[in-house]
């Protein structure tokens, strides 16, 4: 505001001289003054007019842009826009050893609705229940009737199914691309493979994300886009597991088991070229685990070549003959006194149908599956040497193959492993193991006696490991296991041109809560062939087998898991490449001199 006084003093004075009127002055002053605040107050509000109107212009700026966007794009679900890392939508893929596609990923969409944007949401309700029959019709119309303005109708579609909603023509009927995983093969290599599902979820993308098998255990391989071109190869033959798979089912059938399991596996490199666990599903539909039951078992889920754990029975005598023969305690012809009676802690030993063999070799013992005589062999071997010998086997950890399942199959050991448990374990009771800690044991006699890790992973050659036995056990060993084929209980295990030499076991089947079921048994065949020069390892396992064979019920696995698995090798060695030979026999001791 202005200082100058309204009625200056000079001024007045020179006006009272000239005779003018001094008030004039003053007024004039005034009405300066009041121009002077009025420009000032003029311009304040014209400056405040400015900032309110670029204030406003830049709000309406925002709402419009805003509003354009959701005009041109598509509805978010509220849980799904959380702040957080980008949803990867990239995916390895899975083949098998000859780069066969196992698991690939499949462009599909997801269908969702927003209730505002309909037109008849119960026209659009009774359309989806066509197109959808498992969807509630009463809880659609509920939902696109109330105040919800997002709802997930399904997460993934076929193009059928979404051309089927199109058709019904609703703008409130919204589609989502979204990459899903496709299992190519079905029910085929499943429990090895075990499925994905979706982690987190947007309207325009889905995490797909391992839940189960491989696909859970190398999930950070499979997800890191620097794979994306890299795919992860299997030790799986997929021809080989197609036609083991075939064969178990139809041997499970055959003799009304309750399920079974087979494991082929590569006796110098550790790879597993077929693995297979019935009864199965399909990991592009996966159920879902179990709530209630005692029985593990009972779900599709099981893997029973790695998570069931019981014990095999007699499959374990080849494991005593083959370590008293490296301690150099026996050998295949030295003879054994079987007879009886035979206690061992106060509990009697017994034979197979009250069997009395008498003197056996220890070959013998092995062919005839004489129990005593297994246990007379433990005694000899005692209990410190034989825990070190299984443990060299990895039979008291869960097997290393690389499926989350694997960690499930803790091998039950005796609490207190005294004399007792020495003898029992030498035949395949006490001790309870997955078949595929069998298959790796056997790998050893096989290979010549060296451990190998059993793999799910394509490899470059052989692995072997730390040496269990000495080449000599382990060839002594294999011939054991040609007699019990050629001679012995497991005669239907014999398959031309290929050799094979195997073991029976049949155990008591325990119960989910203790104790032994009377009339069910599992029942093991554990084969190499072929066995002049072992290449690869079978073990088939059937879980509560049962035949009818000459008017006789019959549990036994020579009855019931050999035949199978001679039909399987029948048809998987000339897959392998194995071409079927005449087995070199014995040379005579005659030496040709001339005259």
């Amino acid at each position: 505001m202005s200082r100058i006084p309204l009625r200056p003093l000079a001024r007045i004075l020179d006006a009272r001289s000239k005779g003018e009127n001094p008030d004039a002055i003053e007024r004039e002053n005034i009405r300066q003054r009041h121009e002077e605040m009025q420009d000032r107050a003029r311009a304040r509000a014209e400056g405040r007019l400015l900032v309110l109107g670029v204030f406003f212009f830049c709000a309406f700026s925002v709402v419009g842009a805003r509003m354009g966007l959701l005009a041109t794009s598509e509805a978010q679900e509220p849980l799904a826009s959380a702040t957080g890392a980008n949803i990867a939508t990239q995916r390895a893929d899975i083949v098998d050893r000859e780069g066969r596609i196992l698991a690939t990923n499949f462009e599909t969409h997801s269908l969702y609705a927003q209730p505002p944007l309909m037109v008849d949401p119960i026209a659009a309700a009774e359309g989806l229940i066509q197109v959808f029959p498992d969807l509630d019709k009463e809880r659609l119309i509920k939902d696109f009737t109330g105040k919800r303005k997002f709802i997930w109708i399904k997460k993934r579609i076929s193009p059928e199914q979404k051309q089927a909603v199109h058709d019904i023509g609703d703008p409130g009927l919204l589609f989502g691309p979204r990459e899903m995983r496709l299992y190519p093969n079905g029910m085929l290599a499943a429990h090895v493979l075990g499925g994905a599902g979706f982690g987190k979820e947007g309207v325009n993308a889905a995490e797909v994300i391992g839940v189960a098998g491989v696909e859970k255990q190398f999930d950070g391989y499979l997800r890191d886009p620097a794979n994306g071109a890299k795919p992860l190869q299997l030790s799986l033959d997929l021809t080989v597991q197609a036609a083991a798979e075939r064969v178990l089912l139809g041997g499970m059938k055959i003799m009304n088991a309750k399920g079974a399991s087979s494991v082929l596996m590569d006796v110098h490199t550790g790879e597993v070229i077929s693995v297979a666990s019935l009864p199965a599903f399909d990991p592009n539909d996966r159920p879902r685990p179990p709530t209630s039951g005692f029985d593990p078992s009972d779900s599709p889920l099981f893997n029973r070549a790695v998570q069931g754990v019981y014990e095999l029975g007699s499959v374990y005598k080849i494991f005593t003959a083959a370590q008293a023969v490296d301690l150099g305690l026996v050998n295949s012809e030295t003879i054994i006194d079987t007879s009886g009676p035979m206690r061992v802690g106060g509990f009697p030993i017994g034979e197979f149908r009250n069997k009395n063999y008498g003197k056996l070799s220890v070959a013998d013992i092995i062919v005839k599956s004489s129990n005593r005589g297994t246990g007379r062999l433990a005694m000899q071997i005692g209990v410190k040497r034989q825990k070190d010998f299984l443990n060299s086997l990895g039979m008291f950890d869960p097997t290393p193959f690389e499926i989350v399942e694997a960690k499930g199959g803790q091998p039950l050991l005796p609490k207190q492993w005294g004399e007792l448990s020495t003898v029992t374990i030498s035949y395949g009771h006490g001790l309870s193991t997955s078949p595929m800690h069998l298959a790796a044991g056997y790998a050893a006699i096989a290979n010549g006696g060296h451990y190998v890790s059993p793999t799910v992973l394509r490899q470059k050659g052989p692995q072997y490991g730390p040496r269990v036995m000495s080449p000599t056990a382990a060839r002594q060993a294999r011939k054991m296991l040609r007699k019990v084929v050629t001679s012995g209980t497991a005669s239907f295990g014999e398959v031309p041109g290929y050799a094979v030499g195997g073991k029976t076991g049949t155990a008591d089947k325990p119960k989910p809560r203790g104790g032994y079921y009377e009339d069910k048994v599992i029942a093991t065949f554990a084969t190499l062939f072929p066995s002049d020069d072992p290449k690869y390892v079978l073990v088939v396992t059937l879980d509560e087998p049962s035949i009818l064979a000459y008017g006789e019920k019959r549990r036994t696995a020579g009855w019931t898991a050999v035949p199978v698995a001679a039909e399987m090798i029948g048809r998987v060695a000339p897959l392998l490449g194995l071409r079927p030979q005449v087995e070199p026999g014995e040379t005579a001791g005659i030496t040709l001199t001339s005259n």
